[in-house]
């Protein structure tokens, strides 16, 4: 297993503990968009994966734990590389999960949902995590999860509401950008990676100064 991965499942171990706060969180976002199997993923989604997906920060936060990822041998890049990989993985199983049930519901209700229809849930699913992980990470990289905890989570969710009710975005519209939609992903969250890295080597530089600046 790479550095990487070793520090996406040091992550998963380290939430664990908080397992059912986190199926509270998912159990509520399955209630709220029940009734809406076709936006029954996105939502999800953009529930779940805002609150759990940067669960590590807080944890680290309160436990101190920016000390045993120093000892650990795996670098600062490795660590960061693998919040992102936590979040991914966290992306990826509440999208699995979530089309599971969207599709369960939808037959329940009698209402059509499949296909097409499914495939561009998804793909807005994984827009919005990404523009939310973008905003949220390096914000949490830089000042921590305690200093930035509704800030880090409020501001990427009215990005993401707000630009989809500017868009006016539907179903028909969306499905001619498909493609667009997972690369401006995959760009945001590379973007976010390199904005993480400079904010981490600030973050790391100031540490350094604080003490001197006392003695």
């Amino acid at each position: 297993m790479t550095t990487i991965g070793r520090m996406a499942v040091l992550d998963l171990r380290t939430v664990w503990p908080y397992r059912y706060y986190c199926l509270a969180v998912f159990g509520l976002g399955a209630l709220v968009f029940a009734n809406k199997p076709m936006w029954f993923v996105p939502g999800l989604v953009l529930l779940f994966t805002s609150q759990v997906a940067p669960y590590p920060f807080n944890v680290s936060d309160k436990a101190g734990l920016e000390t045993l990822y120093a000892v650990l041998p795996l670098s600062r890049r490795s660590v960061l590389y693998g919040r992102y990989a936590w979040a991914t993985a966290c992306f990826v199983a509440t999208a699995a999960v979530g089309a599971v049930l969207a599709l369960l519901l939808a037959r329940i209700q009698a209402l059509p949902f499949g296909g097409r229809s499914l495939e561009t849930m998804l793909t807005l699913s994984w827009a919005l995590f990404a523009v939310n992980i973008a905003i949220q990470f390096p914000l949490l990289v830089r000042f921590g999860y305690t200093r930035v905890s509704v800030l880090g989570t409020v501001l990427p969710l009215a990005v993401v509401v707000g630009t989809v009710y500017k868009l006016h975005l539907n179903l028909a519209s969306m499905q001619h950008w498909l493609a667009l939609l997972w690369v401006a992903g995959v760009a945001a969250i590379v973007a976010s990676v390199a904005v993480a890295i400079a904010a981490d080597r600030r973050r790391m530089r100031h540490g350094r100064r604080r003490p001197s600046a006392t003695t």
